[in-house]
């Protein structure tokens, strides 16, 4: 693993927490890992006190001796900055530093994350525990790269302290200068919340009915962002002072309220994930497709986290039952689970998976939140399966540092993740098509990415997929009309829904004709829309003969120019008859603007028309139980086959492949047991 995480192998690691354990068990602990697989482990993200227990009192010797003795094994060592939780001492004397409640009811000392991160006093000893930590530990030949700080924005990612009021006063005035201007942008004119002095203006507070200002919410969720990312620039900047030139910088996520692109970009050499499938147990069954497919939904988050780095790292993979003592109950993973969920993160791009945790702790909240050894410490099934899949990654070594391949891609930007959050009509329609999209993908064996549009996207980026979906795109401004435009006029194609283009940055609805900014790209003039009645049913339009569901809200829509036709009509509700699909053709490309939302259904009939559905059909046939991927590099294509099902399938090798696992050449039928995994290379 270097810097660019462009690993000559796959490689293991674990979590680890000297701190838990007796120093008896350090050195036995060290060397059971290294027999199993296991090169690296994640320290010290929670240790604050151990290197000052108490206001200014520093003592290196804990992490010293445990150093040494990963020094002396061989072992190599990620070290996590332990800002995540401020000891009892600083909360205590400091009361400033913790995040608060809407109400203003300050979260207490006894969990984790339950500081802010604009506290000045928070800062000051945050960049003082930092900055004696890196100059003390960064040296050291065993560690190899550095955590900052642990999951920032889990639990909480909103914040309502005196500081972040104060703070949030400052990033308006720097946005926008004068109240004037914020008055404008805010729309404050609406049920009097005109600003007349600086002071007046507070993060979100509890209102009736739950009403807030959502122009004021949205850059409330971007000051949010902004406080995290430089929170986690600060820290950045000095470890880089310290570190050893090959050593790395990288934190664990994804969480919402949070830029990750702009983190990665401006602190960070890689992103690392924390990837737990069991989670999809605590949230039900998927209606549609059993619990068969809610492991797998994990494969969404993996495609995020593939969109910040092409390749990356699992910090935290699930090893065991996932449970606090006052929340979540997820099972033990089944034989051949944990070699699954690690091949399902490989598939997606990851070259370094770390298991949560090594022993699974016997005190805390977080004692049912098993690791790959159990309260006793003894050899278990799972560890067992954690050195098969050591032997499996020695198999798949080429893999490293090849790059996942898409045949569409997903536009996103964080404007419209954020307006969707707190707008009810945008989330309606967002939700449905980011699902539907997903589980197309999925279903049709058809790999897809998440592209995000920021400042520095440039059109050669998104011109290496034929099709681009861009679902909703509420918000929308000159800069990205400008790339999309680019986009297609050089020959891409670009697939619109409903509710495109009717607000501007500040979240205002524009006085222009929908679809807004994108009415010249799209030839289309929306005349009226509806949310779908619930006496209506099923809404459809038909698209050259197939009925394709228009679902949740609906635009009605007229083709605009010799270059736009409609291509579909609504053939029930009070507006059958009139169009509800419209190509454009714009320079070498189209673009499709479709009047709802994309249900799965709906998205499976648009791969498939336009040419990208299942394009390794020649190669594999699989049933909709199983998820295929590829990854490729210099010429070379490994194909992951992978098996969310507690049953046997049956797969269909219509090529000669070679086995990785066993190194075997293999066409025809294969049976992939249950939760089974294969790696083939694809012959030139």
């Amino acid at each position: 693993m270097n810097k660019a995480l462009k690993a000559d192998r796959l490689s293991l690691g674990t979590c680890y927490y000297p701190e838990h354990w007796d120093k008896s068990l350090w050195r036995e602990d060290l060397l059971r890992m290294l027999e199993n697989g296991i090169e690296t482990i994640r320290i010290a993200e929670f240790a604050w006190s151990k290197v000052e227990p108490t206001e200014g009192n520093f003592t290196f010797e804990f992490f010293d001796e445990f150093l040494e003795i990963a020094k002396e094994t061989g072992m190599k060592v990620i070290f996590g900055t332990p800002t995540a939780t401020p000891p009892a001492w600083l909360t205590t004397k400091y009361p400033e530093s913790l995040n608060a409640t809407m109400d203003g009811v300050l979260y207490r000392h006894g969990a984790r994350r339950h500081y802010n991160y604009n506290s000045k006093i928070y800062q000051e000893l945050s960049k003082r525990i930092v900055e004696k930590i890196a100059e003390h530990y960064a040296p050291h030949e065993s560690i190899i790269g550095w955590q900052i700080d642990n999951e920032l924005n889990c639990e909480k990612n909103e914040f309502y302290s005196e500081s972040d009021t104060i703070a949030f006063r400052e990033f308006l005035k720097n946005k926008y200068q004068t109240l004037e201007a914020l008055n404008q942008a805010w729309g404050t004119t609406f049920w009097n919340q005109t600003y007349t002095a600086w002071e007046e203006i507070f993060v979100p507070r509890t209102t009736i009915s739950n009403a807030t200002n959502p122009h004021e919410v949205l850059d409330y969720t971007r000051f949010v962002s902004d406080s995290a990312c430089r929170f986690a620039g600060m820290q950045s900047e000095i470890i880089k002072k310290y570190i050893k030139r090959d050593d790395f910088i990288t934190t664990n996520g994804l969480f919402g309220n949070l830029d990750n692109h702009r983190m990665t970009e401006e602190s960070l050499d890689f992103m690392t994930y924390d990837s737990y499938p069991n989670f999809a147990y605590c949230m039900g069954t998927d209606p549609e497709h059993g619990t068969d497919l809610n492991d797998r939904k994990w494969s969404r988050n993996l495609t995020e986290v593939r969109s910040i780095s092409p390749t990356f790292g699992i910090m935290e993979q699930q090893s065991g039952a996932n449970g606090w003592n006052t929340a979540m109950e997820a099972p033990t993973p089944r034989p051949g689970q944990m070699t699954l969920w690690t091949m399902q993160s490989v598939a997606h791009g990851a070259d370094y998976i770390s298991y949560f945790r090594w022993r699974t702790c016997t005190m805390g909240t977080e004692i049912y939140w098993h690791g790959i050894l159990d309260y006793s410490g003894r050899d278990n099934r799972r560890l067992r399966e954690v050195k098969e899949i050591y032997e499996k990654m020695k198999k798949l070594k080429d893999v490293a540092g090849s790059v996942y391949e898409a045949a569409f891609g997903v536009i996103k930007d964080y404007d419209n993740i954020w307006d969707s959050q707190l707008d009810v009509w945008h989330k309606s329609v967002e939700k449905t098509s980011q699902e539907g999209i997903f589980k197309a993908s999925q279903l049709t064996h058809t790999p897809m990415d998440y592209i995000y549009l920021r400042e520095t996207t440039r059109v050669e980026e998104l011109a290496k997929y034929p099709v681009l979906f861009y679902p909703h795109a509420t918000i929308l401004t000159d800069q990205k009309v400008k790339l999309l435009e680019e986009y297609v006029s050089y020959g891409g194609c670009l697939v619109l829904g409903c509710r495109t283009g009717y607000k501007d940055e500040t979240g205002k609805c524009v006085l222009l004709k929908l679809p807004g900014l994108l009415q010249p790209l799209t030839g289309t003039d929306v005349t009226e829309y509806s949310f779908i009645a619930p006496d209506e049913g099923k809404v459809y339009i038909d698209w050259d003969g197939v009925k394709v569901e228009a679902a949740v809200f609906n635009d009605l829509l007229q083709p605009l120019g010799a270059d736009a036709k409609t291509v579909g009509t609504y053939v029930s509700s009070y507006y059958a008859g009139c169009p509800g699909l419209i190509e454009n053709r714009y320079g070498k490309g189209k673009v499709y603007y479709f009047g709802g939302a994309f249900t799965e259904e709906t998205a499976k009939v648009f791969l498939e028309f336009l040419g990208i559905a299942a394009p390794y059909k020649e190669i594999i046939s699989v049933p909709k139980e199983c998820e295929i991927t590829v990854r490729s590099k210099n010429g070379k294509k490994y194909l992951f086959v992978l098996n969310y099902t507690k049953k046997p399938v049956a797969i269909l090798l219509k090529q000669t492949l070679n086995n990785l696992y066993e190194d075997k050449e293999e066409k025809g039928e294969i049976e992939i047991e249950p939760y089974g995994t294969r790696v083939y290379e694809i012959k030139k």
